[in-house]
């Protein structure tokens, strides 16, 4: 089960009480106060997993508590620090406040880390309060309490090429005979319900990493469909392949609804540099002479290609290809 968003109550762990207590033994006479401090509570950190490729584990546990730090003891001995409790996540996770929708923070690399909850300072014992004037202190302080929030942990996907397009645009078809993924295929609406990556290998040892989404409807910024939920996976995206079925109706109103409902979700994802996709181009009996024309915005490549016979296939990976590199030259 692919589990993209949670909420979890995180509490850092207490820090202990610092003791009261003084030296006896033997032929030492009045040997003084020797309370020690309480030990650290244990911090919470959120830390990025590449193991990991879901929250799933955040849907059946949302309590999570880190350990407290053990009361100080005589003879100065400090109580022992809470161990720090860290919540692995996927890389490419926000962690934002779940009351104000704040970012706290967010992990994308593997070893990425976010402390979301201090543990509390442990309590001084007696013995710190010693002075020339006061040698024989009886106070001694309480542990703090550690920090407490409820978190909401948001999964965005880390792809190089996001496909977007309409139902049954042959987006997972594409995505299973470019790369070893094997998304859900079907000749219904919104086979696929839930985002899938796949890694697509070149010549010379290249790579590049493909996201693809649930199909995108008109009205889908306002909830229509299945929303705009899964169009966050495709925002840290570097480059997006607008896919346009030959046999739509309609091929320019397709283009031009799918950047809308972009540019409605998020002008900067409507800004990243995109490349159009013609599929299906087997269903053409002329595909050469009768491919669709199509108006794109700021001289984007269009590529006609056939996830069947796997024409086009070599051109349009040579293409994205390109893209990317132009892209990561210009940063």
């Amino acid at each position: 089960m692919f589990i993209d968003r949670a909420v979890v109550h995180v509490v850092a762990g207490a820090g202990g009480a610092g003791a009261s207590s003084f030296r006896r033994e033997k032929f030492v006479p009045k040997g003084g106060p020797d309370g020690g401090d309480g030990g650290s509570g244990g911090s919470v950190f959120v830390r990025a997993d590449p193991n990991l490729a879901t929250l799933l584990d955040y849907r059946y546990r949302t309590h999570w508590k880190a350990e407290r730090g053990q009361h100080g003891k005589g003879k100065n001995m400090t109580g022992k620090s809470g161990a720090d409790l860290v919540l692995p996540v996927p890389p490419g996770t926000e962690v934002r406040d779940a009351e104000s929708g704040a970012l706290l923070g967010e992990v994308l690399t593997a070893g990425d880390s976010v402390v979301v909850a201090g543990g509390g300072r442990g309590g001084r014992g007696n013995a710190r309060f010693a002075t020339p004037t006061h040698r024989s202190p009886r106070e001694w302080e309480p542990g703090e309490y550690g920090e407490e929030c409820r978190l909401e942990l948001v999964l965005k996907l880390i792809a190089d090429v996001g496909l977007l397009g309409e139902p049954n645009a042959g987006k997972s078809t594409l995505l299973s005979v470019i790369s070893a993924a094997r998304p859900k295929i079907a000749d219904y609406p919104f086979t696929t319900l839930e985002p899938h990556l796949g890694v697509v290998a070149l010549p010379d040892h290249r790579s590049f990493v493909v996201a693809d989404i649930p199909g995108i409807i008109e009205g889908a910024h306002a909830g229509k469909g299945l929303g705009i939920k899964f169009l966050r996976h495709i925002e840290r995206t570097r480059l997006l392949a607008v896919l346009l079925p030959v046999d739509s109706p309609d091929p320019q109103g397709t283009y031009d609804l799918l950047l809308r409902e972009t540019a409605a979700y998020s002008a900067d994802l409507a800004a990243k540099p995109h490349v159009v996709v013609l599929t299906k181009l087997d269903l053409l009996p002329a595909p050469r002479s009768s491919l669709p024309s199509i108006r794109t915005q700021a001289g984007a490549p269009v590529v006609a290609v056939s996830s069947v016979t796997r024409a086009g296939l070599p051109e349009l990976l040579e293409t994205l290809w390109r893209a990317l590199s132009v892209g990561a030259a210009t940063k």
